[in-house]
């Protein structure tokens, strides 16, 4: 199955560099939003269904927390699931996005395996490799 997933940071590049890490793993993606903050992905919920939100934690206007806390509001979007790709390295940080409603956290940098790992436990898909396109040679150009 294909998963749309909705991409948050505040960084165009760091967006491109997550679509193409994603890409890259070997999940299966349908198609890709994009966000620049918090608000943003707000306003993209209103028209697009993502399987999957992909958030950095600290952005301008609104930041990924503060986006977990909105959607946690609504009936319909609390039950998307997010997940943290940031910097942070504060553990207490990051026990406050579960805490808040995020379902999983990836630290920056990543590597193509990991995040096929980590996005395909959260959806409930095998972790043994089946479908991954990468093979550890791919360029990336990031």
């Amino acid at each position: 199955m294909a998963y749309n997933i909705l991409v948050v940071d505040d960084s165009s590049v760091m967006r491109s560099v997550v679509k193409k890490t994603v890409k890259a793993s070997g999940f299966d993606v349908g198609q890709f939003f994009d966000a620049g903050n918090g608000h943003e992905a707000l306003e993209v919920l209103k028209s697009e269904w993502p399987d999957l939100i992909l958030t950095d934690y600290n952005m301008p206007e609104m930041d990924g927390l503060e986006l977990v806390v909105e959607m946690s509001k609504d009936d319909m979007l609390k039950s998307i699931p997010v997940v943290i790709v940031t910097t942070e390295g504060s553990q207490q940080r990051i026990d406050a996005f579960m805490e808040k409603g995020a379902v999983e956290y990836i630290r920056k940098p990543f590597t193509p395996e990991e995040i096929r790992t980590k996005l395909n436990t959260v959806m409930g898909e095998p972790n043994d490799g089946e479908g991954s396109h990468y093979n550890g040679d791919e360029e990336l150009d990031f």
